[in-house]
């Protein structure tokens, strides 16, 4: 695994290239409420040409894409696992990151989890906290629609 030296898109000031380079986005809490920010964030990457996954143990489908009870039971590699949970649900979320083999994890804006980031980082992920994936690829790229 690469560490978080030798991956300049693992600095949290870098989230361009780690956006650039995902193609699957595992989105972990996504909501079927059309009000919720999973589900409009879901939604806008989907937009945008990424292979969006649900993670939602209660649905099996969300926005038309195939939702899985968990990361494990996703059958494929994930680049981004993009997190909406509760503060406190985030270090089994990051555990289940590491596990997989996950490129990345992002704590979408409003969550932060030093030790759960600390703990990925040294498995050689990179670690985005306290920032939405929408607004940081408006920022960089701006909207497309396919």
């Amino acid at each position: 695994m690469e560490s978080k030296a030798q991956n300049p898109a693992c600095e949290e000031s870098d989230v361009k290239a780690l956006l650039s380079g995902a193609k699957t986005i595992a989105v972990v809490g996504i909501s079927p409420r059309e009000d919720a920010p999973s589900h409009d964030v879901a939604k806008y990457l989907i937009e945008q040409g990424y292979d969006v996954i649900g993670v939602n143990p209660a649905r099996s489908e969300i926005l038309g894409v195939k939702c899985y009870p968990n990361l494990k039971a996703v059958p494929h590699h994930v680049d981004l696992v993009d997190i909406f949970r509760r503060v406190d649900s985030i270090p089994p979320v990051v555990d289940e990151a590491i596990e997989i083999g996950a490129g990345a994890v992002w704590m979408q804006l409003g969550l932060e989890h030093e030790e759960a980031a600390r703990k990925a980082r040294a498995a050689g992920l990179c670690v985005v906290m306290n920032k939405c994936t929408k607004i940081e690829h408006r920022r960089y790229f701006g909207p497309r629609t396919l």
